[in-house]
């Protein structure tokens, strides 16, 4: 199977991936699921086999030869991540289960300490719920108010209507860098410099930005930043949550336990310094081990390559599929990441999946965790094809023709 791009050796690449080998209902697996989460290579799942053959130990706290060498490991994934994303300490990198507790952890810890009544929080109208419903439930408990930035019918983020929004009560302004549903690339950076002139702080969800484009923390001056380590081919469960150094020490703990502590006493506890601060018990050890073996590999292939790459995938698919009579597309954005989402009118998008899932292709259906963007649209959900660098033209081809036998099946 050849490419037509000589940007990537795919056919190399897809080697490196055991999965993208095996058979679904007797054809050759097409995973067009990326967006949900992303396939491991075999340096990842070999780093983690690793680590629970040989290292497995806790860390932190023991002086013995595993617990040191594991401990090494871990935070050398530390050191690894603040390189990635170029931010300028370590100890502003903290692990988290994911993009979602990330932003949970932001939502509470920030919300006890400096949101009040009739203070207000910004989101867009395209946020995937792991960036609502935190935002209401602290607003809910601090009788905060939650705005949400409206949208152009080509999915993109209305920034006349966020400069109208953004005013002296606003205290936090939460987007994604790249929208789930409908691949949109927003415009962050003007985001933050508009925010910050209001003196409203900013957090970004990269969890669909950071596997498919270069994330510069310090260029950016995001003062949070979240994303997820399965989005980006690494293991599931565990993520990052970068924070601004003295934004993340004035913030209070966001739960108690081990290692999160300096001493304890029954009448008080001393908190510890950055990154421990936030990071309260035993963490996934392996997967902080494992989202560097991830990391490791991205820039062995080079994300500038990766994007672009992509993006040809992304205009092919684009070009192919509006070809077939009876599909609307759900965002069409100037700028957008490898995301094609889109509906046929008269059906539903479960019975589409469903059809081409016998054929050994896996694309996402649903609202995918963007109900009120599929309210937006006035659609129950779409369906979403989403592509990685190891993703093929071929395959696209094969996804095209099965999208032409579902449509004619059901219509």
């Amino acid at each position: 199977m050849e490419t037509k791009t000589s940007i990537l050796d795919v056919e190399a690449i897809r080697k490196e991936f055991p999965i993208l080998s095996r058979e679904v209902n007797g054809h050759p697996l097409v995973y067009l699921d990326n967006g949900a989460s992303s396939q491991k290579p075999k340096q990842v799942i070999d780093t983690i086999s690793h680590y629970y053959e040989f290292e497995n130990s806790n860390i932190h706290r023991g002086i013995h030869t595993l617990s040191q060498e594991a401990t090494t490991a871990y935070e050398e994934a530390r050191l690894t991540v603040q390189k990635f994303i170029n931010a300028e300490h370590s100890h502003e990198v903290i692990f988290t289960e994911g993009t979602t507790e990330s932003i949970n952890l932001i939502a509470s810890s920030f919300g006890k300490k400096h949101l009040s009544a009739g203070d207000e929080i910004l989101i867009s109208a395209m946020e995937h719920h792991s960036n609502i419903v935190p935002w209401q439930m602290i607003c809910e408990e601090k009788g905060a108010i939650l705005k949400v930035v409206p949208i152009n019918d080509k999915g993109e983020f209305l920034m006349n209507e966020f400069e109208n929004l953004l005013s002296e009560k606003t205290k936090l302004v939460a987007v994604n860098h790249v929208s789930n549903t409908l691949g949109t690339i927003n415009p962050v950076t003007e985001i933050i410099e508009l925010a910050h002139k209001k003196g409203a702080l900013v957090l970004i969800d990269g969890a669909q930005a950071v596997p498919h484009t270069k994330v510069d923390v310090q260029a950016l001056n995001a003062d949070f930043y979240a994303f997820s380590a399965h989005k980006m081919f690494g293991p599931t469960g565990v993520g990052i949550l970068y924070g601004k150094e003295d934004l993340l020490n004035d913030l209070p703990p966001y739960q108690g336990g081990g290692d999160m502590i300096k001493t304890v006493t029954f009448e008080k506890t001393t908190y510890n310094e950055l990154p421990h601060k936030f990071e309260a018990g035993t963490p996934n050890i392996v997967g902080g081990i494992g989202i560097a073996a991830a990391i490791n590999y991205i820039n062995k292939i080079g994300i500038d390559k990766i994007e672009a790459y992509e993006q040809e995938l992304l205009a092919y698919a684009t070009e192919q599929i509006k070809q077939i009579e009876g599909i609307r597309i759900i965002g069409e954005a100037d700028k957008k990441a490898s995301v094609l989402s889109f509906v046929v009118e008269g059906t539903h998008p479960t019975d589409i999946g469903t059809i081409i899932d016998k054929l050994g292709i896996a694309i996402r259906t649903g609202h995918h965790c963007t109900e009120p963007l599929m309210d937006r649209f006035n659609i129950p959900g779409t369906a979403r094809a989403s592509f990685a660098f190891y993703n093929t033209f071929e395959e696209i081809d094969i996804f095209i023709n099965a999208l032409k036998r579902a449509v004619k099946m059901l219509l």
